[in-house]
């Protein structure tokens, strides 16, 4: 009897994939928030991330900042820098621009993002309407400067959402947009974050049903602020969970009582993703590092072992 080949081999826990870990940064507006945000970021490459995510403003608003802070990752930290690009109202001319600016600054990973419409809603007749574009447009500069990825490519990632979109008619059209943006080219997707833990598996039912296939990373923001939960929730139409709001607001002014019971809360929304088969976890960190390593403290993530990443930071 031949023995089995790697399709047929049994599976094994000790074969499963490690998961993945991430964090979102924005650039900093002061020098003040530039040196928060640098500590910040030294102390989250401790924890040997896959990638950071770096915001870009609305229309572009902080790019000059946005690409100081890629290129400083790049050049002074073992970080990989993940750049998000908002594409509504943008010409294909601005954004091939950009996205060519991003290539030669040595990026491989983009986020493509809609972004949200102008307040008078009037968009340039040529501009870009749909992340799906943003996509197909990286796909097409990706094909020409194929020669420079030695065989690589892009990463695209797309944002997904656990509730409904505000501007969409549905849930199932939302499903519908995440299966388009992967037709187009997408390799991953991000969610928005969410509040309750079936929000999550609701919606990895609901997208692999629909024939998405990409991973779907959940996006996790540490619920250890009342004031950003609020606000959060007020800017996504995410609602939030109500008995976390009500015990977070039972405890008064005891800061460190209510922190635990946001890290709690937290830690119990990313195992239930976990649970749920989520590939990765993306921590929406808001540049603060506190909270982020509370939750990964107590998750008992597998990791992947880096000893020359890890022989660097001993070596600082």
């Amino acid at each position: 009897m031949s023995p089995p080949t790697l399709i047929e081999a049994p599976s094994s826990s000790a074969l499963a994939p490690p998961v993945a870990l991430s964090y979102e940064l924005f650039p900093p507006r002061s020098d003040a928030a530039s040196a928060t945000l640098w500590k910040t970021i030294h102390e989250l490459e401790r924890t040997d991330p896959d990638y950071v995510s770096v915001t870009y403003g609305a229309s572009g608003s902080n790019h000059a900042k946005a690409l100081d802070l890629v290129d400083r990752l790049q050049i002074e930290t073992t970080l990989r820098p993940l750049a998000h690009l908002t594409c509504v109202g943008g010409t294909p001319a601005e954004l091939s621009a950009i996205v060519n600016e991003l290539l030669d600054r040595g990026v491989r990973g983009i986020l493509a993002l809609r972004g949200d419409r102008p307040q008078d809603g009037v968009l340039p007749r040529d501009g870009l309407q749909y992340a799906q574009d943003l996509i197909e447009l990286i796909r097409r500069i990706e094909l020409r400067r194929s020669a420079q990825f030695a065989a690589g490519k892009i990463a695209i990632g797309v944002a997904a959402y656990p509730t409904k979109h505000p501007e969409s008619p549905s849930e199932a059209h939302d499903v519908e947009v995440l299966l388009a943006k992967q037709r187009s080219g997408a390799d991953f997707a991000i969610t928005q974050v969410f509040f309750h833990p079936g929000q999550y598996s609701s919606l990895v039912h609901r997208a692999r049903r629909a024939g998405v296939t990409i991973p779907i990373i959940p996006g996790i923001m540490p619920l250890t602020s009342l004031r950003r939960i609020l606000k959060l929730s007020e800017l996504s139409g995410v609602e939030p969970d109500g008995a976390l709001v009500d015990r977070i607001r039972s405890v008064g002014d005891d800061a460190s009582l209510a922190r635990k019971i946001g890290v709690e809360a937290t830690v119990a929304l990313a195992e239930a993703a976990l649970d749920a088969g989520a590939p990765g976890l993306h921590l929406y960190t808001f540049n603060e590092h506190e909270s982020a390593l509370d939750v990964l403290a107590r998750l008992n993530l597998p990791r992947p072992s880096r000893p020359s990443l890890l022989a660097r930071h001993r070596a600082r």
